[in-house]
This record gives C-alpha cells, structure tokens and sequence, in this order.
C-alpha cells in the first residue's frame, strides 16, 4: 500500500467514524476468513460495522474525533466495530464473542467516554433505542388507557344498577 493509499484509507476511516456514537476495539487473533465474514455480515444486519486496518493507521483515523482515547486499546491484531445505535454494534460482537473465544472485546468509547470490556459488556444488554421507544410509547399510551377505563367503568355500573332495579320492579 502506497503513501496515498494510506491517506486515502485514512480519510474515509475518519470520515466513517465520525458520525457514529459508538466505537469499539476488538482482538480477533485466529479468526478465519468465514467467520469475519459472519462477524461482518451480522454486523450490517445491525445496521453496524466491522473494520480491520494498521493499528497506526487506525490511531491516525482517530486523530479529531471523540474516539481518541481508544488509541490505548489498538495494539496486537485488532478490529474497530462502530455504530450509530450506541447498543447495535456492542451486542453483535458481545454475542459474537461468546460464540467464538478468538474474539476478545477490549473497550470501546461511547460518546467520547471510554469503557473497558466490562461496560461494553454490559452495554450490550442494554435495549436497543427502537425497543426503548417502543417501551416509552407504551408507558404514554398506558395511562391513556386506564383514564379510558376509569371513564366508562361508572356508566357500566349504573346500567348495571338500572338493570337490577328493573329486573327487581319485573318480579315484584
């Protein structure tokens, strides 16, 4: 790879990372082809990413963003998993990770604060933002509901109260 290939590659990485909330660092030493391509192809079905370049390459890609402090992390053979949904990326490879034991997360940064292995862990069973706003759409509509219910209850009960006075003045 030639100079300008470099600076290529590394722009593009830059670009990449930029707009993504998480970034994670990763070592894959013995990983074959077919399982990075499982790890890749699991990745873009999480609407995440997978990459693997230099780790000063990598370093350099960093440069400027809010993810420098995974400079510490880049060294051995190593792979960035990145994402915009701060969950997706973390739980494929955590995942990923109890599946295949030559995947080890190292840490990551979400927003620029950087998290060992253990919070990324744990960040991964977190839920994702579509099944919190799911949850929260829910928690809106509940109290709806039960104001609905709370409305009606008092008309069903005085019909039911005419009804007996009716079947009571019937039988009399």
């Amino acid at each position: 790879m030639n100079r300008e290939e470099k600076k290529e590659l590394v722009s593009e990485l830059h670009a990449k990372l930029a707009d993504q909330s998480f970034v994670g660092v990763t070592h894959n030493l013995g990983l074959t082809v077919a399982e990075m391509q499982d790890l890749r192809e699991r990745m873009r079905e999480a609407d995440a990413g997978f990459k693997i370049s230099k780790n000063r390459l990598t370093r350099l890609a960093l440069a400027g963003t809010k993810f420098e402090g995974l400079a510490g992390f880049l060294s051995g053979p190593t792979g960035i998993a990145f994402s915009k949904d701060p969950v997706a990326a973390a739980r494929v490879c955590s995942k990923f990770a109890k599946e295949n034991d030559k995947l080890v997360i190292l840490g990551g940064v979400l927003d620029g604060e950087v998290m060992d292995a253990s919070a990324v862990k744990a960040l991964a069973t977190l839920p994702s933002l579509d099944e919190l706003r799911g949850k929260i759409v829910g928690l809106l509509q509940a109290p709806a509901t039960n104001v609905a219910g709370v409305l009606v209850a008092p008309a069903g009960q005085l019909a039911r109260v005419f009804g007996a006075r009716a079947n009571q003045g019937e039988a009399a």
